[in-house]
């Protein structure tokens, strides 16, 4: 019988030297070496998701797809889509779903990773994510010009809005999620992200 698998620790690669030091084009050049991230042009090896969260990302990326494909406004891109928080060293993030606007994918000049920011990053946590980490990620994301970010807790079926750091509303299932001044007129109930 199966069991659900729970998320590994990172696995960090190290490097003997700064010159071992690897670029986010040199990542992507490698193909498909699993489930990855790099930070300070270091690869992090990461668990693959547990089906529980692919849900809760499938979720995600349904309900803003529509209304984005429907109002013509950019891209909604899931499954861990990397973006560039940091060059020299790179750092490499994989975002559970990012929706981007037309007008920022035309600034785009990578053919692999993600080198302007989407204005909406989403990130599902993990049983074992801890809140150190996913608020590092914030850090970088709203330091690359992210405009919102959702943390989705299914654990405790809470959706964490951040428009900064320090701007912050906990939705719960009988609250009504909306876009904001990102996505103006975008609204879901929370509890349908869940079920």
């Amino acid at each position: 019988m199966l069991t659900e698998m729970t998320a590994i620790t990172p696995i960090k690669v190290s490097s003997s030297s700064p010159s071992s030091l690897i670029t986010g084009e040199e990542l992507a050049a490698m193909g498909d070496i699993g489930r990855t991230e790099l930070v300070k042009g270091e690869i992090i090896y990461l668990m693959p998701t547990g089906h529980p969260h692919s849900f809760y990302e499938g979720n995600m990326t349904i309900a803003l797809g529509i209304f984005v494909r429907e109002h013509q406004l950019g891209r909604v891109l899931p499954g861990e889509v990397g973006i560039y928080t940091h060059r020299q060293p790179d750092t490499v993030r994989g975002a559970d779903v990012a929706f981007i606007s037309h007008e920022r994918l035309a600034q785009v000049q990578s053919k692999s990773f993600l080198d302007v920011c989407p204005e909406l990053i989403v990130e599902v946590m993990s049983p074992d994510d801890a809140w150190s980490e996913v608020h590092e990620k914030l850090e970088e994301y709203f330091a690359v010009d992210a405009k919102l970010i959702w943390v989705v807790d299914p654990r405790r079926q809470r959706l964490h809005v951040y428009h900064s750091l320090t701007d912050l509303e906990i939705l719960t299932v009988q609250d009504t999620l909306t876009g904001g001044e990102v996505l103006p007129g975008f609204q879901v109930a929370v509890a349908e992200l869940f079920t």
